[in-house]
């Protein structure tokens, strides 16, 4: 039989809460309560969140409204111990029986597979949900991901942020509690200035309805986000333009508005002679303004904003925006003039003055590494090595200007307009800008061997020094980006199929900070590492872990090599000798590993005392130089489709001869047939790993 249920709502109704962890909090909240509700056994249905700028909440549909009993057993001493020899209860178990609060003839026997042990078993009524749902939602508050608290007032209570309601509702009934020093009702507050007064709800489930109709508040944080994108879209369509919507700034807009309306707004075509992306920056970072462009991806003199009111007079609201923009756009155009004054040769000396890491020296110390390490990588890309240079050299100037002080997001960008505004070669302006590659998941790699070469170097660079210095990355906490820096740089060098030495590259790098130790176990221990970062990369493209760990103990010292390894071993994996090929290379492991001082090279055929020992060296022999000469041109698929072909001299081998003979030679002879086949693998990939 099914048990009542019934919708279940809380909303937390504060100050304005930060836009950035708005989602995060709701979500945290709504997990904790689900996770809660799942601990008391609690059956329930769809979870619906709610968030905007001065409220959380969440919404249970069909929340059971009774604990189901159910049968506890306790168990005690066992039987042998609870009675003495003439069958009188021992002191033991006359405790246990008071612990209960029952008497021993209230116990029962209960088997178990070490003997009869007594216990008292007892039925335990549900409670009522209305009585929990204080407790698991004061839990799920508690456990709210919030850096710093609040206090406010005089009270002890601690929140992200003031709190100014509590609404809690099973069904139509207000729940009984205090949370966050605020006694729980039915009633909500709409919009701050469209309806501030108190609204009641009068059931859990008409709640967003209510706040939507009555109190000028879209609740949904989807919803509302939804609606902001196409009126964005719409305005600019209205003006012949393109809004460009960036996703997270879309986000953190709609974190701010509980009543969307977007207006149009518009700046001087002056403005329009400053780099594109400065401007950008202004009305996105200081305003969370969207921008426009035309059909030809030009910036355009217009902005949408998003208001949090219907006005009456929305040319006020548009005016006003205007107003504030002006003296943002008017800081950037004047940051631009005075940076190109000069040269970014200028901002050389400045590098001297700022720390990149105690140990590791100052940006200028960075910089000269750069001009080092960005040759080595350079060269055998067939990048003129003045050009490595001189985008080494100049590479981290544009930190110093003044408009990348202002916005630092801007990094490299700049240095690519500064160095084209003082007629740099192109590429070097290009591998200014584009040394910071991949910026993100998902970005871009450099498009040319020269900034391919300068993002690598710097990306190495900042690993061996900060991993040298014994401060690694650890949990969550990677302050220098080392693995975001590790994935960038192997990124490059396989998606470009860059034929670059890593141990080489590592050992170059090392070499060249001061303070840094080397050694050879540091250069394998920083190779790891960065090959560690492929693990998840090759998961995405659906490569087992198992098919990584095979190429990843040959250790390949080219990723690029690397790369193509693991397409070998996806496409062996799939051929139907792999299976038996796979455990095969497993049981030759085995045994060598168990007589590694018996192993020998040479296979001496005179000695074969089987037919399918004798087969098994033909086709070995047969198919050694082929599967050579495709291993050196790194044609690995090519090798392990050949190395396929002995999978029945193999299984016959195992099948009629005993390896482990008493005759030391022949022994000794088979070890070394099986160890030249693992050796021929090996070359290739550890297969021995694949669970086929």
């Amino acid at each position: 039989m099914s048990l009542p249920t019934e919708d279940f709502l809380v909303e937390i109704g504060t100050e304005e809460l930060p836009p950035k962890a708005l989602q995060k909090l709701v979500q945290a909240l709504a997990d904790g309560l689900q996770a809660g509700l799942v601990q008391a056994e609690l059956a329930f249905g769809e979870i619906k969140t709610y968030a905007a700028p001065r409220r959380l909440a969440v919404w249970v549909k069909d929340c059971q409204l009774l604990q189901a009993d159910k049968r506890v057993e306790r168990k005690g001493p066992a039987k042998q111990a609870g009675f003495d020899a003439e069958g009188n209860p021992t002191k033991a178990l006359q405790g246990f029986a008071r612990s209960c609060g029952v008497e021993v003839a209230d116990l029962i026997e209960i088997e178990t597979d070490k003997g009869t042990w007594m216990a008292f078993e007892q039925t335990v009524q549900g409670q009522a949900v209305q009585a929990l749902l204080p407790g698991l939602v004061e839990a799920a508050l508690a456990k709210l991901p919030i850096p710093k608290p609040m206090r406010w007032g005089s009270s002890d209570v601690a929140f992200v942020r003031p709190v100014h309601w509590v609404l809690m509702l099973l069904g139509s009934e207000v729940v009984p509690a205090t949370l966050l020093g605020k006694p729980a009702s039915n009633l909500t507050r709409g919009h701050r200035f469209h309806a501030p007064a108190e609204i009641s709800i009068s059931h859990a489930a008409e709640y967003a309805v209510v706040l939507k109709a009555q109190g000028f508040v879209i609740a949904d944080f989807e919803e509302r986000r939804e609606l902001i994108r196409q009126q964005v879209l719409a305005l600019a369509e209205q003006h012949q333009a393109t809004a460009v919507i960036d996703e997270e700034l879309l986000d953190e807009v709609t974190a701010l508005n509980e009543w969307p309306q977007a207006v149009m707004g518009s700046f001087d075509q002056d403005f329009l002679a400053v780099p594109p992306e400065c401007l950008i920056s202004a009305m996105k970072g200081h305003q969370k303004f969207f921008h426009l462009v035309d059909q030809d991806q030009t910036l355009l003199a217009k902005f949408i904003t998003v208001s949090n009111i219907a006005s009456t007079n929305p040319a006020s609201v548009v005016s006003g925006n205007e107003r504030v923009i002006r003296p943002r756009l008017s800081d950037a155009k004047f940051f631009w003039n005075q940076d190109t004054k000069g040269s970014l040769d200028d901002f050389l000396p400045q590098l001297k003055t700022v720390v990149f890491q105690q140990k590791l020296g100052t940006l200028f110390d960075k910089t000269e590494r750069l001009e080092t390490l960005a040759v080595k990588i350079a060269k055998p890309l067939g990048v003129r090595q003045e050009l490595a240079q001189r985008a080494a050299r100049l590479s981290k100037c544009d930190l110093m200007s003044l408009m990348v002080g202002e916005f630092p997001e801007l990094q490299g960008i700049m240095g690519r307009y500064y160095a084209l505004a003082q007629n740099e070669h192109l590429l070097v302006a290009e591998a200014l800008d584009q040394q910071y590659q991949p910026r993100f998941a998902g970005d871009a790699l450099p498009n040319n061997e020269l900034a391919q070469s300068l993002a690598i170097a710097d990306k190495l660079d900042t690993i061996t020094g900060i991993y040298g210095i014994g401060e690694l990355p650890t949990g969550d906490k990677d302050p220098f980006a080392l693995r975001r820096a590790a994935l960038g740089l192997i990124r490059i060098m396989i998606e470009k199929e860059l034929d670059l030495d890593l141990h080489f590259l590592i050992e170059t790098s090392l070499k060249l900070h001061e303070h840094v130790v080397f050694s050879e176990a540091l250069v394998e221990s920083i190779y790891d590492f960065i090959i560690g970062r492929l693990k998840a990369y090759y998961a995405d493209q659906g490569v087992s872990a198992e098919a990584f760990e095979a190429v990843r103990v040959c250790r390949p010292s080219h990723p690029n090599d690397f790369s193509k390894r693991i397409e070998a071993v996806k496409i062996f994996a799939g051929l139907p000798a792999a299976e038996s090929l796979s455990a095969a290379n497993k049981r030759i492991q085995n045994i060598l590993r168990k007589v590694e001082g018996e192993l020998t090279e040479e296979v001496n055929p005179q000695l074969f005392e089987t037919q399918a020992e004798a087969d098994l060296w033909q086709a070995l022999d047969t198919l050694r130089e082929q599967v050579s000469s495709q291993i050196a041109g790194r044609h690995y698929t090519d090798a392990l489709t050949s190395l396929a072909q002995i999978r029945e001299p193999v299984d016959a081998f195992f099948d009629q001869v005993m390896v482990m003979a008493e005759d030391t030679s022949v022994r000794h002879n088979r070890l070394a047939l099986l160890n030249q086949i693992r050796q021929l693998f090996m070359a290739v990939a550890d297969i021995s790993r694949l669970s086929v």
